[in-house]
């Protein structure tokens, strides 16, 4: 495969926070040197192209950064399609955990496939997002609970971006419920904090994340997971307010997290508090959706405040079972008030930074040639329709 490429004929969505939220270039065209871009601009600009290595025609097709989804819990085993069924026959919440259902029959499931099975199912789910045109997946743990299933989890992850084109971030997510009849200060202490260590020395964790909330752990609890973080220099992220306003996103604030994700109650303050950290609010409209809630995230004060707003899937066994990014996009309009140009950023610039990736998420020179290409006229299409995925090309690291 060359490594020059050059896309004519385009409009492109450069993602680079002008005006009209697209950066939107018409008739235009952008050079790949490698896996990074080279130049972008109008075609009358470009020159002669017939000496050139590859040149893709994409005939006035949308072209943006490659997708982001940066909240996902694709490795995990079994499903929860029965407890799904159970409610909707009207079991009790009560009587689906006396079942097994809730997330003890998940931790169940994962503790016993081995990484084999763990790795195929999460290949299906990660064949899916590929398909919408994502070239970024973060992926946590958190389905273990103990040192063993959280250390294997973060193998398969990364084993996800070896296996396939596509570039994985790993979140540690010890932290992420209290194992049924522990202790939660004894959990942090005797699993969470040991997990933590030997996942780092195996370099399995690129950040680290924790659940906060009253049927998870307060923020004491999740501050000392933290600064063990801080101790091995890892950046940290956290699911905050999805149920309640415990104080997380103010947490996650004052450790100047890459994000703090859910937010459906949090307030002025939070929205306040993120933008002095320079943390971005990740919205997970798919487990708003699943949960039926009625609290909607503080979009007007996230606005207000500068405050970053990404869009990701949360796909997960339990309350975001939604393997598509698109519609993702298309609920965080419907449901909670976005702009498309809002949902676009959402999932390409502002998906990155709550990564912390810096190299991605936008259409510039020295940024990774990490691009998806729609057969779309106007990028608001991509928010605009349900179900359908209008993908025509997808460009990871420079290679169609």
């Amino acid at each position: 495969m060359p490594d020059h490429l050059t896309i004519t004929n385009a409009t492109i969505a450069c993602m680079d926070a002008s005006e009209d939220g697209y950066g939107l270039i018409r008739d235009a065209a952008l050079r790949v040197q490698g896996e990074r871009i080279d130049w972008v601009g109008p075609m009358a600009d470009l020159g002669d192209t017939s000496a050139e290595a590859q040149v893709i025609d994409v005939g006035g097709r949308l072209v943006t950064p490659g997708l982001i989804d940066c909240h996902t819990h694709i490795v995990h085993g079994g499903n929860r399609a029965r407890e799904f069924e159970m409610r909707l026959e009207g079991a009790s919440y009560e009587e689906v955990a006396r079942a097994g259902g809730g997330i003890v029959s998940t931790v169940t499931a994962t503790r016993g496939a081995d990484e084999d099975l763990l790795l195929a199912q999460a290949l299906s789910r990660a064949d899916a997002l590929i398909a919408e045109g994502v070239t970024t997946i973060e992926i946590k743990s958190g389905y273990g609970l103990d040192i063993e299933t959280e250390l294997k989890m973060l193998r398969v992850a990364r084993a996800v971006g070896e296996a396939r084109p596509v570039r994985v971030v790993t979140s540690f997510l010890g932290a992420h419920a209290v194992p049924k009849g522990a202790d939660a200060d004894a959990y942090i202490d005797e699993v969470c904090l040991p997990a933590l260590e030997a996942a780092h020395a195996e370099g399995l964790v690129d950040a680290v994340d924790a659940f906060c909330e009253g049927i998870a752990f307060d923020t004491a609890q999740i501050a000392r997971v933290f600064d063990q973080a801080v101790a091995l220099g890892l950046p940290v992220k956290l699911h905050a307010e999805q149920l309640s306003n415990i104080g997380g996103t103010r947490l996650a604030a004052r450790y100047g997290a890459l994000s703090a994700d859910h937010v459906e109650y949090a307030d002025e303050a939070d929205a306040r508090a993120l933008a002095e950290a320079g943390s971005v609010a990740v919205l997970l409209p798919g487990a708003f959706y699943t949960l039926h809630e009625t609290q909607k995230p503080p979009v007007a004060a996230f606005r207000a405040h500068g405050v970053p707003m990404a869009v990701a899937t949360d796909w997960n066994p339990g309350s975001s079972p939604m393997g598509s990014v698109l519609l993702a996009m298309n609920m965080a309009c419907t449901l909670f008030g976005l702009t498309p140009a809002e949902a676009l950023a959402g999932t390409t610039h502002h998906a990155a930074q709550a990564l912390g990736l810096y190299d991605r998420g936008e259409i510039a020179p020295g940024m990774r040639a990490d691009l998806a290409i729609w057969d779309v006229e106007e990028p608001a299409e991509l928010s605009y329709r349900i179900g359908v995925n209008p993908l025509y090309k997808r460009i990871f690291g420079g290679r169609a």
